[in-house]
């Protein structure tokens, strides 16, 4: 299993909010590339980063940012926020990143998005965010009518290889992840599923392990040190 540590940026700031919500933010850190230097010292090889800015605007609010983090080398990137167009999707490849992650535009467009898996293949993912089991849209402030795990099966069929499926309900709250959402997700052969949202202890992170996940994000358990990163890289990550 891969884990990705996390970086959410708002303002160029490390931040992490509280089930999505813009109103209930604590900051991490004032320096972005510092936090990506502790994790490759940890032991990280990759990286989940998200604009919170962009997911809510389009903006490219923290472009620069993300490009230092790039420019550093050292780590496997994944972004998303806000990457809703093919320019968008080649701006981030140039800078180096690994992944760009598709979130609003793959249930506004769907021909879109199976059309920019079939052009970029693995550089694609699709993040799937659900409240409640459905869908949420545009920063998480909206529900679409499509429960989650329908939407992953119809991306899969569409040509996505990799899907970052988030519970909302659990994002932030260090009260333990899905792990039955994931039992589920598990069983849409050939698919790629990130676990992302609460999760918060090396035990949840072995039974994701054991049934399948292909990767898991840490995120807020990181800051606040309830997971010890090079803890948790030597225990599940493959190939270490």
């Amino acid at each position: 299993m891969q884990i990705f540590p996390a970086i959410d940026l708002r303002g160029g700031q490390v931040v992490r909010l509280y089930q999505g919500d813009y109103d209930k933010m604590t900051v991490y850190g004032q320096d972005p590339c510092a936090v990506a230097r502790a994790f490759i010292d940890a032991g990280a090889k990759y990286l989940h980063v998200v604009d919170l800015d962009g997911a809510k605007d389009g903006t490219l609010a923290n472009f620069e940012t993300i490009a230092a983090i790039a420019k550093q080398g050292g780590l496997y990137i994944e972004v998303g926020g806000g990457i809703r167009t093919e320019d968008r999707i080649k701006q981030y490849l140039d800078l180096g990143v690994g992944r760009c992650i598709l979130g609003t535009i793959a249930v506004k467009d769907f021909d879109f998005t199976a059309h920019m898996a079939a052009s970029y293949g693995d550089q694609i993912a699709v993040g799937v965010d659900a409240r409640d089991g459905y869908v949420a849209i545009n920063g998480w402030k909206e529900l679409s009518h499509e429960r989650g795990v329908d939407f992953c099966r119809r991306l899969h069929g569409a040509g996505v290889g990799t899907v970052i499926y988030t519970d909302i309900s659990r994002d932030g709250a260090e009260q333990g992840t899905n792990l039955e959402l994931y039992r589920e997700l598990a069983n849409i052969e050939g698919l790629n599923v990130t676990a992302s949202g609460g999760v918060s202890s090396l035990e949840e992170l072995e039974e994701l392990k054991r049934i399948g996940t292909h990767a898991a994000i840490l995120g807020k358990a990181l800051y606040t040190g309830r997971l010890d990163l090079k803890t948790v890289i030597q225990a599940v990550q493959d190939g270490k």
